[in-house]
Parts: structure tokens; sequence; C-alpha cells
């Protein structure tokens, strides 16, 4: 393949495409605290007493889904009257 051609295929790569779906971010529990600036065990806290937003186990490691928290967040709000 000549330079030209893979600097052109290359170019095509990095262009994004509204058809390609965004993959979903997925945090540790010390993102998910870094996020709130609350202390990682706080998270654990959470989690144990099911009052914070909902986790998931990949194997034996602990994940929070972004979108799910970001609506955990939002339901948090919506129910304090907050604005």
């Amino acid at each position: 393949m000549t330079e030209r051609r893979m600097r052109a295929a290359g170019a095509l790569r990095a262009v994004p495409t509204a058809s390609a779906p965004t993959p979903p971010t997925f945090l540790t529990p010390e993102q998910l605290a870094d996020i709130f600036s609350v202390p990682l065990e706080t998270v654990y806290q959470w989690r144990r007493k099911r009052t914070g937003p909902p986790g998931f186990r990949v194997g034996r490691h602990l994940r929070y889904d972004l979108a799910v928290v970001l609506a955990w967040v939002a339901e948090q709000t919506q129910d304090s009257g907050a604005a």
C-alpha cells in the first residue's frame, strides 16, 4: 500500500459515523467515589444498603454503568425537589 493510500485509509477511520454506536462506559467503584467526591467506603456502603446507584459484577470486579448512574442521580434530584 502506498503512503498516500495509507494516509487516506487512516483519515477514513478517524471520521466518526452516525451509525457506529458508542460503547457504554463502565465505572469502577473508585471512579464513582471520585465523581461524587465521597470516600470509597461510602460507595461500598451504598451497595450494601442498596441506597446508591446499582452496580453489577464482571467476574469479581464491581462496575457501574454510567448511564444508570446518571439516571439514578436524576431520580435523586427529582425525589428531593432540588432544582
